[in-house]
């Protein structure tokens, strides 16, 4: 992990971790198959929905390493969401090694030219979404700091003043 951050530090990781976002956005419309951008099937829309979270965790975890604050229960909720995140960014990379695996399956049809480059280019994108997002964990840990849970009544507000 050392030599992951000295390549991407803090802030080179939320930078790439968003271009990254945008671009499996766009690429999540693309179809392998058919070489076209089915935009209206609605499971399309599921990514870039999803993903506001990662925006929305990238945004606290750069905000409290700028203004040198601890953690809050906020921040572990959003981290929390961004678990589950995960887990769908590794079902989406594992359909992307399914479809890219079953080109066999179509062997008298016409696979696109484009089929394995684009293929190959998500998978390797979804790869490195899902370091990134390890990586920006880690740094929450060390930057930011471990989440006190002994701590936890003194970040709720009191309807007693």
């Amino acid at each position: 992990m050392k030599t992951f951050e000295t390549l991407l530090p803090w802030k080179r990781t939320i930078h790439f971790s968003i271009a990254i976002i945008v671009l499996l956005t766009f690429f999540n419309f693309y179809g392998l198959y058919t070489n076209s951008f089915p935009v209206l099937k609605p499971e399309n829309f599921v990514f870039p929905l999803v993903s506001i979270i990662h925006f929305i965790f990238l945004y606290v975890l750069w905000f409290k390493i700028r203004e040198d604050e601890t953690t809050d229960p906020q921040m572990r909720t959003i981290e929390y969401l961004l678990y589950g995140v995960i887990v769908l960014y590794v079902l989406y990379t594992v359909n992307t090694v399914v479809t890219l695996f079953s080109f066999t399956e179509f062997s008298n049809h016409v696979i696109p030219a484009t089929f394995f480059p684009v293929g190959i280019f998500t998978l390797l994108l979804q790869l490195s979404l899902l370091l990134l997002s390890i990586l920006a964990i880690n740094y929450r840990i060390k930057m930011v700091g471990n989440y006190n849970f002994e701590d936890l009544n003194e970040h709720i507000d009191s309807w007693e003043q």
